[in-house]
């Protein structure tokens, strides 16, 4: 009877429900437990598996550079950063009302660690976020100009929750860039967050 169970399973695409049925069913035979038990021990683990997939598939979204947290940022080596205002950020309220967050200061201070560590954890939260370096960002936008793609694109990034923009800074901007991201900061303000760094 597994065979075909296990066929189903993975027809209906229910691989975590597949992956734990040997062990439930083991388990099941020994402990005489009832039918329901059963199923919601294998509904509980389809479930598990399938928020682990979500979470793997928003970081890889997310485009992270790298896997900073708020538990690797160095706050002893950082004395101007102020660690109860970071962990109050992390609690993610300024995404529920769709607040902006600006982190000024020269390089190396941490503004990059600390708002990775703040997409990170919108992440783990269940938002679809988004890194941007911000000339890479800039010139997607300029190169969306051209074909007549802008509208399209810019409907994408106004989804993102948060956007991360990382150095925005001494940048060499055309017209049409900063117009481009004007629209862009117009399309997200008052309704999804965005995370600026830059070290002006």
């Amino acid at each position: 009877m597994r065979e075909p169970l296990h066929q189903q399973l993975t027809q209906l695409r229910l691989r975590g429900m597949a992956a734990a049925l040997d062990v439930e069913l083991a388990r099941a035979e020994r402990e005489g437990a009832p039918p329901a038990e059963v199923i919601g021990r294998l509904l509980a683990a389809e479930a598990a598996q399938r928020r682990e997939r979500s979470l793997a598939y928003r970081l890889t979204q997310a485009k992270l550079p790298w896997r900073w947290t708020l538990e690797t940022f160095p706050f002893d080596r950082q004395p101007g950063v102020d660690r109860a205002q970071i962990r109050a950020l992390a609690g993610l309220d300024f995404l529920r009302r769709n607040e902006n967050i600006l982190l000024i200061g020269p390089p190396g201070t941490g503004k990059t660690g600390i708002a990775l560590a703040l997409l990170r954890e919108a992440c783990l939260n269940g938002h679809a976020a988004r890194f941007y370096n911000a000339q890479v960002l800039l010139d997607e936008l300029y190169a969306s100009l051209a074909d007549r793609s802008t509208p399209k694109l810019l409907a994408q990034l106004a989804r993102f929750q948060p956007l991360l923009i990382d150095e925005l800074g001494y940048l060499t901007l055309k017209s049409e860039q900063a117009n481009a991201f004007f629209r862009l900061m117009d399309q997200r303000y008052g309704r999804v967050s965005t995370l600026i760094t830059t070290n002006l």
